[in-house]
């Protein structure tokens, strides 16, 4: 893996609108839009996110945010999980969901949930490297044929 460098993001910068642009550009190509459960950068601005980059040499390669949520159990939910094409293969993700979990527990959040979709064969088996399970929908996802909805406590087979 490169040498990276990860960071608390401002959603409000412009090279984190492009990677934001370049993400919702990458999700509509793949999912209708009922499926695209894309947050906002208004959205990552709220105070109950977490959103971090991960740069190499200096330019903003990847991403990822957390909201922290409470319905049952507080917990976080993974969001803006994306790598730029080029640098896809290098680890980057695996680096930054380690770094952000990490985040969250520091917080104390030890609940982690996300909503992924099928077409994504890569995300579906980071996720279950880094012990997520599948459960159901959760808060205000419903059943949808092209999502996979999953959980990880933490300490668990990270």
């Amino acid at each position: 893996m490169p040498d990276v460098d990860i960071e608390n993001l401002d959603p409000d910068s412009p090279e984190v609108r492009a990677l934001i642009a370049a993400s919702d550009a990458y999700y509509v190509d793949l999912y209708p839009a009922e499926s695209n459960h894309l947050e906002s950068s208004e959205d990552l601005k709220k105070p109950n996110v977490v959103m971090l980059g991960c740069r190499i040499d200096g330019e903003l390669v990847a991403s990822a945010a957390a909201k922290i949520l409470q319905d049952e159990v507080v917990y976080a939910e993974i969001k803006r999980l994306f790598v730029l094409d080029r640098h896809r293969g290098k680890g980057l993700s695996n680096a930054i969901m380690r770094h952000l979990e990490a985040e969250l527990q520091n917080r104390g959040i030890s609940l982690f949930r996300l909503e992924t979709g099928i077409k994504q064969p890569e995300a579906l088996g980071l996720y279950r490297k880094l012990g997520y399970r599948k459960r159901g929908p959760f808060g205000p996802y419903v059943a949808d044929p092209f999502s996979v909805f999953m959980e990880k406590q933490a300490g668990g087979n990270s």
